[in-house]
């Protein structure tokens, strides 16, 4: 659900199958709850609507409306007290990245974004001319960065809509505004 507040909205199905089978919820209820205890530990809470939808006398399906929210990004803390977001990319839910998390959390500022153009993104025009995408790794060795001021350049980039990031389990992927993913 964090995924879907992080990105554009959704809708969670609780009892339908990934092969779109309809098994339904015997006690949905218990399910409810253990998902609504899982929703209290989201930071900032999401805006959620929740409907039990009965598909026969003895089974239901609980949707979940999940809204595109304003305060983001959203996140958890996972079991060693550590933050994590993540960001809907398809029909899959990816954990984003901490460049992924800064631009989520930058676009919400809608400030003009000013970049220089000097050696290194000259560099990083000519990978992009050749290749479809670059990751932060492949960058750091195209330029010789440091990770961190790699990173940066890249997240100014996309806020500036010069690139576009991809989220990607693997690593990101960049790549010029106008270019289709592939």
């Amino acid at each position: 659900m964090i995924a879907f507040a992080n990105t554009r909205g959704g809708i969670l199905l609780v009892g339908v199958g990934d092969d779109k089978t309809v098994p339904g919820l015997k006690h949905p209820e218990d399910d409810a709850h253990v998902i609504n205890q899982a929703l209290a530990t989201c930071r900032p809470s999401l805006e959620v609507e929740e409907i039990f939808v009965p598909i026969d006398s003895k089974r239901m399906v609980i949707q979940y409306e999940v809204f595109e929210s304003k305060r983001k990004p959203h996140y958890r803390l996972n079991s060693e007290g550590e933050k994590e977001s993540f960001v809907r990319v398809q029909d899959k839910s990816i954990k984003a990245s901490r460049e992924m998390r800064e631009i989520i959390r930058r676009q919400a500022e809608a400030r003009n974004i000013r970049f220089a153009y000097g050696d290194h993104e000259h560099a990083l025009m000519k990978h992009l001319d050749i290749h479809p995408h670059i990751t932060l790794r492949q960058y750091t060795e195209l330029t010789g960065l440091k990770k961190y001021i790699a990173s940066q350049k890249l997240i100014r980039l996309v806020l500036a809509g010069v690139l576009r990031i991809l989220p990607d389990e693997r690593g990101d992927l960049f790549m010029m505004q106008a270019q289709k993913a592939g």
